[in-house]
């Protein structure tokens, strides 16, 4: 079987390649699964719609929207539920697992036991190279046969190219994706020529999605009402009242009602105001997209180059939180009615389009780029001073055929006896420095003295300066979902190690 799976922060969404067509999958006639996991003080875990379905009995602690928290987890980190501590890697490959078992058993998919299941998967545009490794390792670890990572919205523009091709010509080339989701906001922006996709860039914001419209909505209720629910469970359960109205919400609603007695199971007046207030209270949300929509336009490549806007065919919206109706109705007001198009299948569409790029017969090719800037810290003039070496630059393009890596090599010859890695990844780089959202990675330690390569301890060793130090070679390799690996390399004496580069981030979450 072959599935386009959309790991989002709320829900899960799956869809399959079947002769030229990509249904959506549903489980028990439900066509996401919802992304949350519950702990018992026993220590049991259920995960899905089987954690869905004890979300609100007394003794469960449920872990909801866990996708935001990769963005800051390293391979060690951990979260406690129910009183118990896990790793977060552990869960997030448990979740992926039963959600293989429920393809199987539990849904229209029509897998078999036992039949391999060949996937392709996608992470929001802004990723870390951390992030990108935790999600491959989870899904080969549950027992999926990983073919493809792509950024989330370009993976939707691949749905759009399969539905909407006949919108592209040649005066108007380039779609703007814009895709809102649970947790994240990603915009690429893409250049459709035949059958082949380009990314000419992308760009994200971490932490914004339908989860912060909940929490505005949320602040609204509590500010003109008396409900005690400022914190803790009774808020929680008022935030997803507050989702479950919004969801409910379309373009002739009028009034906005919320039930306040699933805080606390007290009998009192729902919460009733004009639509228009929860709009207010969530447009500053969605003028951060669209600011953020115009940087892409304006600038999409870093060097102050436009892409007329006579030359975009369309803003394309996908993910479950662009259908709410103030998104859209913003969108056109900045950007012209003509020109916005929503998703038929909002929550699905990276999903399908996924399934698309599976899909050998479907005759599209994506060319992705690199996400964000990749760099080390290097000492400079004889040690008087750090500066900043930038490997992999963001939207460096990545092999079109979603095999071959990129890599990139750097020679010198070592002036210390132990070579010390500082690496980052970074949203902009500014004056020569790392700038914006700036990553730090776990140091690497490597042995250029030809003594010290069987000691495990460098981290305790002094490090001196040599005025004949061995020459050395980087060889960084970039693979097609992003992540990234260093082999080291001295010569004459042949020392050679290999680091799969992880992100800082071994506490508690």
């Amino acid at each position: 079987m072959r599935v386009g799976i959309d790991f989002g922060t709320t829900h899960t969404v799956a869809a399959i390649v079947d002769r030229g067509n990509y249904p959506v999958v549903a489980y028990d006639g439900v066509d996401a699964w919802p992304s949350l996991i519950a702990a018992d003080p026993g220590g049991e875990l259920r995960f899905g719609l089987d954690a869905a379905a004890v979300r609100h009995e007394p003794g469960w602690d449920v872990l909801r929207s866990f996708k935001r928290l990769l963005n800051d987890a390293g391979p060690q980190t951990t979260v406690v539920l129910a009183g118990r501590e896990y790793r977060l890697a552990d869960l997030l490959t448990g979740f992926l697992a039963q959600l293989k078992d429920d393809l199987v058993q539990r849904s229209n998919a029509g897998a078999a036991r036992g039949e391999a299941v060949q996937a392709a998967i996608s992470v929001p545009a802004n990723s870390s190279s951390a992030q990108r490794f935790m999600t491959l390792d989870a899904f080969a670890a549950a027992g999926f046969e990983v073919v493809a990572l792509l950024n989330e919205p370009s993976a939707a523009g691949l749905e759009y190219a399969h539905r909407y091709r006949s919108t592209i010509t040649a005066k108007r080339e380039y779609v703007l994706i814009y895709d809102l989701g649970g947790g994240t906001f990603d915009a690429s922006l893409l250049k459709m020529a035949g059958h082949v996709n380009e990314v000419v860039v992308s760009e994200g914001i971490q932490r914004l999605g339908g989860d912060d419209f909940d929490e505005a909505i949320a602040q609204l209720v509590l500010s003109d009402s008396q409900l005690p629910a400022r914190h803790g469970a009774p808020y929680e359960l008022l935030v997803e009242e507050c989702a479950t109205r919004k969801e409910a919400v379309g373009p002739q609603t009028r009034r906005f009602l919320v039930d306040l007695s699933v805080v606390d199971g007290v009998d009192r007046p729902p919460f009733s105001c004009p639509i228009d207030d929860v709009y207010a209270a969530c447009a500053p949300l969605v003028d951060k997209t669209t600011e953020l929509l115009s940087r892409v336009l304006h600038d999409p490549v870093g060097d102050g180059r436009d892409v007329p806007w006579s030359e975009v065919a369309g803003i394309y919206v996908v993910g479950g939180a662009g259908s709410f109706p103030i998104v859209s109705r913003m969108l056109r007001a900045s950007f012209g009615d003509k020109r916005v198009k929503r998703s038929p299948h909002p929550f699905a569409a990276t999903a399908i389009g996924l399934a698309v790029f599976l899909d050998t017969e479907s005759g599209f090719v994506l060319s992705e780029r690199f996400s964000r800037h990749f760099g080390v810290f290097r000492e400079a003039h004889a040690g008087a001073d750090v500066v900043f070496d930038p490997i992999v630059p963001k939207d460096a393009a990545l092999p079109a055929d979603g095999r071959t890596p990129l890599v990139v090599s750097r020679k010198y010859q070592a002036a210390h006896n132990i070579g010390h890695f500082r690496f980052v990844e970074c949203s902009r780089v500014v004056n020569g420095r790392p700038d914006g959202d700036v990553t730090p990675y776990d140091p690497v330690l490597f042995p250029f003295d030809p003594a010290l390569s069987d000691r495990d301890d460098l981290g305790r060793q002094p490090v001196g300066r040599w005025q004949d130090g061995p020459d050395v070679e980087e060889i960084y390799t970039v693979a097609p979902t992003g992540a990234v690996e260093v082999t080291l390399t001295t010569r004459p004496t042949g020392i050679q190690r290999t680091f799969r580069l992880e992100r800082r981030g071994h506490g508690a979450l």
